[in-house]
């Protein structure tokens, strides 16, 4: 009898099949939850491979319970939780970046919350995903809330340090990003300089100021291998052609 494939490998394979994989965030305070299902269905219809969801006040309780939920009636996409503090964490997702905001200031965002909320991970039985975060300018919301030293954009040397540290401390994935709603995406250099410097066995992740298609297949170009939506596709009049537009960039630019 065949075991069943974790979501992380799961997310691994759809990397090693067609090169990269597109996750869509959906923050709970920002619409009901049936709105967060219908977002979620047209997202799988148009080829996203799964579903994030949290956002940087932390929204949680029933809200988030009702919102994953949701959203798991609506697709069959993976369910990966995204959250900024312990309140962003539900029994009914199926996995959750557990991440480090390694470039923080304050303590809570790069150990504390992570203590309070592994026992709440493990009785839950929440698949875990160490992941280090790195918040790129201009970092937007999370940037002022995660109280975080953000990573100019003309030093990309101190992202691959921090990344190196993610590395070395175990971390098997890397999230760089500018913030929802950024004007503009995490420079190309940055992201292939982490990337080199992470190396194949670890996973890149960039969000932020990804707008079109053509960006998110520049990114995936430079070395990234999870493309990351959510404020385009929150704004957009129709989600399933933004989605697509953007896999299948991202599936044909590798």
């Amino acid at each position: 009898m065949s075991r069943e494939l974790s979501v992380e490998e799961k997310l691994n394979g759809i990397i090693k099949a067609t090169g990269a994989a597109s996750l869509i965030l959906i923050d709970p305070e920002t619409q009901k939850p049936e709105v967060a299902g219908k977002m979620a269905e047209d997202s799988a219809v148009a080829g996203a491979d799964g579903i994030m969801v949290g956002g940087s006040t932390g929204a949680g309780g029933a809200v988030l319970d009702e919102t994953v939920q949701s959203i798991k009636r609506a697709c069959n996409l993976p369910v990966i939780l995204f959250p900024s503090n312990v309140s962003g964490l539900s029994k009914y997702a199926d996995a959750v970046f557990f991440m480090s905001l390694l470039n923080s200031r304050d303590p809570t965002y790069i150990t504390t919350n992570q203590a309070l909320g592994a026992p709440i991970v493990r009785r839950y039985r929440i698949e875990p995903i160490p992941m280090a975060y790195l918040l790129v300018e201009p970092g937007g919301t999370v940037g002022w809330v995660g109280d975080a030293r953000l990573i100019p954009h003309n030093k990309p040397q101190l992202a691959v340090a921090y990344a190196l540290a993610g590395k070395y401390m175990g971390m098997r994935y890397f999230y760089l990003e500018a913030g929802s709603g950024a004007e503009k995406h995490v420079p190309l250099e940055m992201i292939a300089s982490v990337k080199e410097a992470i190396g194949k066995e670890c996973k890149l992740i960039v969000g932020g100021g990804i707008k079109n298609g053509e960006s998110a297949s520049n990114i995936v170009e430079a070395g990234a291998e999870i493309i990351v939506t959510g404020t385009v596709v929150e704004e957009t009049t129709n989600i399933k052609k933004k989605v697509k537009e953007i896999t299948e960039r991202i599936k044909t630019s590798c």
